[in-house]
């Protein structure tokens, strides 16, 4: 009985360890346009890539985090939700060592429709 406790908090301790989010700055909020290069439906955490406009008007490839895929189904995504050459505007909280990158919040998709972060408690992208 003891070694399966011993045991179980070994495993678990790997797993609270993995779900850090000092890295993105909770502070700030980003707002992006873009266009999606690739979107990485997988687990542990999906991922969200785009490519927008930097301010000097040259394209920057922007790598988001998003929940695992259990998370995000949750509010509304899908395998197929978007795909590459789709532009659609999204919020993060950006990364703290202002790289291009950020935890996912919300997205407005090329349909119109939004994605908030749903059971995350999250704010909605303005409308």
């Amino acid at each position: 009985m003891y070694l399966t406790a011993i045991a179980g908090l070994l495993f678990a301790a790997p797993a609270l360890a993995h779900h850090s989010f000092a890295m993105f700055d909770s502070e700030k909020t980003m707002t992006i346009e873009g266009t999606v290069q690739e979107f990485e439906y997988v687990n542990p955490h999906a991922w969200l890539h785009i490519v927008a406009m930097d301010g000097a008007g040259k394209a920057a490839k922007w790598s988001i985090e998003m929940g695992g895929v259990n998370a995000i189904v949750r509010s509304g995504w899908k395998a197929d939700t978007v795909k590459p050459g789709d532009r659609l505007t999204i919020q993060i909280h950006p990364l703290k060592d202002g790289s291009r990158g950020g935890q996912y919040l919300a997205a407005k998709l090329p349909d119109g429709r939004t994605m908030d972060g749903g059971d995350l408690g999250l704010p909605p992208i303005a409308r």
